[in-house]
């Protein structure tokens, strides 16, 4: 028996489960593909050909700067260094007898006893002898850098990848990428938004993109602990997308987020707007629009059509068409009808979504 029928007839009231409309902050939000991006990223390579000499590191290891990961055999170069020292040591020895010919030759020119031939000469020689000085510095340290290279290290801090070579292993400049280090702490995120969403939510948030909330969605829904912040918007825009890549930092200390992992952006202005909010569940759709049952002073059922806005998280806010305090119908709906006389009660609190 309709519902209306049955209440003509003497029948009680349906009963309802109603709630008071609420001001409560929704956001505004936007979602975005983004991919993780580390800040350093370091391929190590050998400089030096040589074989490998013990490993240094674990694989997924976190290591500091400048600590040694791997080593190369470093006897032959290291025999380089002392014959350039010697060839040093020797052209300082040349430059220190030609110094004191220069000397002498000088002090017999002044005395009249040697000839001014015999002085040029010796300057000649003097500064032969200082070119040979300087050629062989040059070349020791050429040496002392090539020795140099039997040590990689990790020019950052950062946590090191799979070793690509085992010891023993003979290697060039050519061998291609030992490991590669990552900075993990902080990281960043890039990710595509169009010139349309841009403005928006430059718009929701003000003309400074550093109040713009960036949170993750990570690959099982749920939510990264940590919000970011926008801290580069590229200068360039893509002509095929009309996007701009932007970039936001987060601390990642527990190392949840990897270089080259794919995340869900999610963007909300720091400025949460406040709105009347009901539950998704006690909005209904028609041909005229959007609307829903109130219950009055009197129990009466009443019909409003309103304007939604956002929705999140199980709300839904109104935007026109509703006062804050007003009785809901959020359950039994289906059987009431304008002008109804309702038994309502307050519906229970509903459990946080996340």
């Amino acid at each position: 028996m309709p519902p209306a029928l049955a209440q003509q007839q003497g029948g009680p009231p349906p009963a309802v489960l109603v709630q008071p409309a609420e001001m409560k902050p929704i956001a505004d939000q936007s979602e975005f593909i983004g991919r993780v991006a580390a800040v350093d990223k370091v391929e190590l390579r050998a400089r030096v050909k040589g074989f490998l000499g013990p490993r240094k590191f674990a694989d997924g290891d976190q290591v500091k700067k400048n600590q040694v990961l791997f080593t190369i055999e470093p006897e032959t170069y290291q025999a380089a260094v002392d014959q350039k020292k010697a060839q040093r040591d020797a052209a300082m020895a040349a430059l220190a007898n030609a110094d004191m010919q220069l000397k002498r030759a000088a002090e017999l020119l002044r005395s009249n006893t040697g000839t001014q031939v015999t002085y040029d000469q010796r300057l000649s020689e003097q500064l032969q002898a200082k070119a040979q000085v300087e050629d062989a510095s040059a070349q020791l340290r050429d040496a002392e850098l090539q020795l140099s290279y039997t040590e990689i290290k990790s020019p950052i801090d950062g946590r090191v990848g799979r070793a690509a070579f085992s010891p023993g292993n003979l290697v060039s400049p050519d061998s291609g990428v030992l490991a590669t280090v990552v900075s993990e702490h902080p990281i960043r995120v890039l990710f595509p938004v169009t010139q349309r969403e841009l403005l928006e939510a430059k718009r929701n948030s003000g003309t400074d993109p550093e109040g713009i909330l960036v949170r993750l969605r990570l690959a099982d829904g749920s939510i990264y602990q940590e919000k970011g912040k926008i801290d580069f918007i590229d200068v360039t825009v893509d002509a095929k997308t009309d996007g701009q890549i932007v970039r936001a930092t987060f601390d990642n200390k527990n190392g949840v987020l990897t270089d080259g992992q794919t995340v869900r952006v999610i963007i909300e202005g720091e400025k949460v707007p406040t709105s009347v909010a009901v539950p998704q569940a006690a909005i209904a759709q028609d041909q005229s629009g959007a609307y829903l049952f109130v219950v009055n002073d009197k129990n009466v059922v009443e019909q409003k059509r309103v304007r939604t806005g956002v929705s999140r998280d199980g709300l839904v806010a109104i935007t026109s068409g509703l006062q804050a305090g007003e009785r809901v119908i959020v359950q039994g709906q289906q059987r009431v009808r304008p002008g109804m006389t309702v038994n309502p009660s307050v519906a229970p609190p509903a459990a946080p979504q996340k």
